[in-house]
């Protein structure tokens, strides 16, 4: 009996427009991934809570008071929460473990109570990332000129979302990409890229040094490639003039024989 008026006081709940709180302040809650989130309810007075309940897309559970001694007690009114919710007492705040994508969203509470105002409702909005990995580095349109090295950097997460900023260190740059003109004074800075999301962060370093050193190189293997491909052009050139020249002298050789050869047959012919 007890459990059938739990069930209607619960629809009431969520159809009585007074106890929707249209007008109440909604909190943004953020979750990482996999990880677990608390809606803070934070009741004053828990001795005064009769139920809450708590509804998203769906409804997702309700909390009833426990003893005296134990946590309140929720009952899961949705399979995608099952054995993934729980409360915590004396203030009900809710725990929802494991999180996945998909729970982001809206999430409402309306709490009711013995005395006035009744029922309250509070509004959360649940917004879930991912735990940033180390940043990655990349260099790109690389230039040197007297001395002074161009290079662009490049600083991006694997898997990267929303709400993903980016800051440069000592430069105090914001942004992913970076542009750095490098002299030989500033050989010693070491530049470090920090990614941040509203629950993570995480870095990533490179020295200045390296980036002059591998600009560098990359100069001289492409200077050094080039050079190889000159030199294969011009021993190419070289094997075909050979080839060419040869089968010239031949052909000239020849023509030379055969005219000698009939000279040679006409003399024959007029002494007979």
């Amino acid at each position: 009996m007890a459990q059938h008026h739990l069930w209607i006081l619960l629809l009431c709940l969520q159809t009585w427009p007074e106890a929707a709180g249209k007008d109440s302040e909604i909190f943004t809650v953020n979750g990482i991934l996999g990880e677990s989130v608390t809606f803070p309810v934070n009741i004053r007075e828990p001795r005064q809570v009769k139920i809450i309940a708590w509804t998203s897309k769906t409804s997702v559970a309700y909390v009833t008071p426990g003893d005296s001694e134990t946590a309140p007690v929720v009952t899961v009114t949705h399979r995608n929460y099952y054995e993934r919710i729980h409360a915590l007492g004396p203030n009900y705040n809710l725990v929802i473990s494991d999180l996945r994508m998909e729970d982001a969203g809206d999430y409402k509470a309306d709490i009711n109570t013995q005395a006035d105002p009744y029922t309250t409702t509070k509004r959360y909005n649940l917004q879930i990332y991912r735990r940033l990995g180390k940043p990655k580095i990349t260099q790109s349109l690389m230039a040197s000129v007297n001395s002074t090295c161009n290079v662009t950097l490049t600083c991006s997460v694997e898997k990267e979302e929303k709400n993903v900023t980016y800051n440069w260190s000592p430069l105090g740059e914001e942004g992913n990409v970076l542009q750095i003109f490098q002299t030989p004074e500033d050989q010693e800075l070491t530049y470090t890229c920090t990614a941040q999301n509203p629950v993570s962060n995480n870095s990533e370093s490179i020295s200045a040094r390296q980036l002059c050193a591998d600009m560098a190189m990359g100069f001289r293997t492409h200077h050094t490639g080039l050079l190889s491909v000159l030199a294969m052009f011009f021993l190419l050139v070289l094997i075909l003039s050979s080839v060419f020249l040869f089968r010239l002298f031949k052909r000239r050789q020849g023509a030379s024989l055969q005219g000698r050869a009939s000279e040679h047959s006409l003399f024959r012919s007029a002494v007979c």
